[in-house]
């Protein structure tokens, strides 16, 4: 694979707003992604806005190198509310970028500073770093971290996430920073229909984060803009074949597969989620664990 090119280009703007989601306010430190997952929905973005979406995607990684101090002013404003940000919905917030440039890191301790509540999506291991920031921060807002892990299937893994780390480290950091007290829910996302919905993979994820001690587990199936559509079918054609003929189908006249085609692998999920007691977990903040324990699971993942 081609080396990425890292472009250091300033910010205007930290916070970004946005509409149609279950927050208003996000923050990427960083646009482009070297995970290069094939189903990943910010292609299609890509696609509208006039840029790669295909193999080339994830090649060039803006850095914006001032974000943090521009959100230091952003969250001083008189006209700002304290609302929650989300963190990582578009690119990776600890993607291989950040151990280099500690973006993420210096925009959490400004959040953590004025005692801004935040949530944060990732599928790097990296952030075990961050621990002591995010334990602050916890102690001074209300902090979500979301660990990605949509299956534990190894060859689903190498196949669809090609640039992440394996699925069982990140499960390794769950549990760091579960002994830390962080609040930590395993987004199962996306799960792919025929290849990683069966009953006994998805058990084993739920398992899984029930024995990480995270907090909750969610779930949502995967869906296909255009721009993602394209990229992902092809890689479809490549690795599974067979299943070209039910994609096509399931996606023939929709992004989004149709409520009675989600419900079944969601009640699983659900049911799952119960029989392993990650219902009612949410209730009960994790405390953190004794600093020796907190630093023998912590060399576990570096």
């Amino acid at each position: 694979m081609e080396r990425q090119l890292y472009r250091e280009e300033p910010c205007k703007t930290a916070l970004n707003q946005c509409k149609g989601m279950p927050f208003r306010w996000t923050l990427n430190p960083y646009m482009g992604c070297v995970h290069r997952c094939t189903y990943c929905y910010v292609r299609a973005y890509e696609k509208r806005a006039d840029r790669p979406f295909d193999d080339r995607y994830g090649r060039s990684i803006r850095v914006k190198t001032n974000v943090a101090q521009v959100l230091h002013w952003e969250l001083r404003r008189r006209s700002w509310q304290r609302e929650t940000v989300a963190i990582g919905a578009a690119t990776d917030p600890y993607q291989p970028a950040e151990g280099r440039y500690k973006l993420t890191r210096a925009c959490l301790q400004e959040l953590s500073a004025v005692r801004n509540p935040f949530g944060l999506i990732t599928r790097g291991p990296m952030i075990v770093r961050d621990v002591d920031v995010l334990q602050e921060a916890s102690r001074r807002a209300e902090v979500s971290v979301n660990v990605s892990i949509p299956t534990l299937d190894a060859e689903v893994w190498r196949k669809t996430e090609p640039g992440t780390s394996p699925p069982r480290q990140r499960l390794r950091a769950v549990r760091v920073l579960v002994a830390a007290g962080i609040h930590v829910n395993i987004g199962m996302a996306p799960i792919l229909p025929g290849i990683s919905d069966r009953p006994e993979q998805l058990e084993e994820v739920v398992r899984a984060a029930r024995d990480a001690g995270a907090a909750g587990v969610w779930a949502n199936l995967l869906h296909l803009r255009p721009g993602t559509r394209e990229h992902f079918m092809a890689h479809l054609a490549r690795d599974w074949p067979e299943l070209l003929p039910l994609y096509r189908r399931m996606y023939r006249f929709d992004a989004y597969l149709s409520p009675e085609s989600q419900a079944p692998v969601l009640r699983k999920v659900a049911e799952l989620r119960d029989a392993y007691g990650l219902a009612d977990r949410h209730r009960d903040p994790p405390k953190p664990r004794p600093v020796a324990e907190q630093l023998s699971l912590l060399a576990m993942v570096s």
